[in-house]
């Protein structure tokens, strides 16, 4: 039993990474503790990135330089939800996707068709190579009513001189363009809490959302009936919590202070 009954029921903790596990590329104090807490009392955990620019490889390197080494089956990134989606309800389609490099190898790793001429499918991912072209023919086959996915709904993404525009930018700019809204992906939507629960062979009340953002890390238990946790260490503060109408399970300083509940 944990010391806060919220608690009980978890087994596994989906943490997210910038701003509640790490801050400007330091682990954030007591965020490798609260792993070992987690451990002791029997339960689990992964870390979980809407951005999709990045693959397990950089997640994973970019933690062991932090000090903090953990095997590929602990990070999962949006890119996963939406290639397994894809893969469980269009399987031979094929696909024009937005996306870097690393975003590009994993669908192909992952075997499916990418295209770039009459697509069954365009998939928007965070595409930090994008260009006119791609935006061009894009715009086209959405106009043209193909289906159409994104990856997670990030209007931006924090990096260390301010910002990036996301993949929800580039939803509104095609939603300016062609009146197409995608069918979304990565958190806060259930297409996230069902991938985890196949991924962990869990029940969706056994997982627990950490984060510091409201409309992704908290709105996606919030959304769905499942349990969060805020952590002020991040992009919200109380005041924004505060003012808010998603709320989340428990408010939390920092993972380490979240450590004393379980």
């Amino acid at each position: 039993m944990s010391k806060n009954p919220v608690f009980d029921k978890i087994k596994y903790f989906i943490i997210d990474m910038d701003g509640t596990f790490y801050l400007d590329g330091n682990i954030i104090d007591g965020a490798m503790d609260f792993l070992e807490k987690a451990k002791s009392v029997g339960k689990d955990f992964c870390f979980f990135t809407n951005n999709s620019s990045n693959n397990v490889e950089v997640c994973r390197t970019k933690l062991h330089n932090m000090g903090c080494d953990v095997t590929d089956d602990k990070i999962v990134i949006s890119s996963h939800v939406t290639i397994e989606y894809l893969k469980r309800n269009y399987p031979g389609k094929t696909v024009y996707l937005l996306g870097n490099e690393r975003l590009t190898a994993d669908f192909e790793n992952a075997g499916i068709k990418l295209v770039d001429d009459n697509p069954d499918i365009v998939v928007l991912g965070f595409d930090t190579t994008l260009n006119y072209e791609k935006i061009r023919k894009a715009a086209l086959y959405l106009a043209a009513g193909k289906t159409y996915i994104a990856t997670h709904p990030d209007y931006n993404c924090p990096t260390a001189d301010g910002f990036m525009l996301d993949t929800g930018s580039m939803m509104a700019m095609f939603k300016a363009s062609t009146g197409r809204s995608p069918l979304v992906m990565g958190k806060p939507h259930v297409t996230t809490v069902e991938y985890l629960t196949r991924k962990l062979n869990c029940e969706a009340d056994e997982l627990c959302f950490i984060g510091d953002r409201l409309e992704t890390d908290i709105a996606i238990g919030y959304d769905n009936g499942l349990t969060s946790v805020l952590v002020l260490t991040g992009v919200t503060n109380l005041d924004m919590y505060a003012r808010s109408k998603v709320k989340a399970t428990f408010v939390a300083n920092s993972l380490k202070s979240l450590s004393d509940e379980l």
